[in-house]
């Protein structure tokens, strides 16, 4: 038996319908993947400005949270992340050393932070462990509050890493 083929609504050959819906909810899909994986990695909280930053932990989980702050008119940004252990831990995100070079900063990829510019990966534990070096500038105890809700983080304590943001994200 010969099989005239599918006409679409224009009266030309086509796909049935259910092909066609097959295929379209097939995009849908895909398409809403990167969404979904969006809403967990590389999580930018809303701006604020010429303020302390306060920081609800509630909000925080063991991925990367990432909170901008203009700082008058310099744009900086902090990482929050609950580590394995449970703590809270942050961190400029920009690189100790690579911050220069307008490439420093921090994407999640995973369980890892890479550095945009060298390529240098750390794991959550090891936010705000480590001073010097290629890794996120930590921002630690004595320059932040945290109690059972949230930390904070003052505005004059955010306005000294000013410097470190001059040429962020521009390279």
């Amino acid at each position: 038996m010969i099989r005239e083929p599918v006409q679409n609504a224009r009266g030309g050959p086509g796909m049935g319908r259910p092909a066609a819906l097959a295929v379209l909810l097939l995009l849908l899909a895909g398409a809403a993947l990167p969404a979904q994986n969006a809403g967990r990695m590389n999580v930018v909280k809303p701006a604020i400005a010429d303020q302390d930053l306060v920081i609800p932990i509630a909000e925080l989980t063991e991925n990367a949270a990432f909170y901008p702050v203009d700082i008058q008119g310099t744009r900086i940004e902090v990482i929050a992340v609950k580590a394995p252990d449970g703590t809270v831990r942050t961190a400029f995100n920009t690189c100790q050393v690579c911050y220069a070079s307008g490439r420093g900063f921090y994407k999640q990829q995973g369980s890892l932070l890479v550095c945009q510019n060298c390529g240098n990966r750390f794991r959550m534990s090891q936010v705000e462990r480590r001073s010097g070096g290629c890794n996120p500038v930590p921002i630690f105890p004595a320059n932040k509050t945290v109690d059972d809700k949230s930390v904070t983080i003052s505005r004059d304590f955010l306005a000294k890493a000013k410097e470190i943001f001059a040429y962020w994200k521009r390279g």
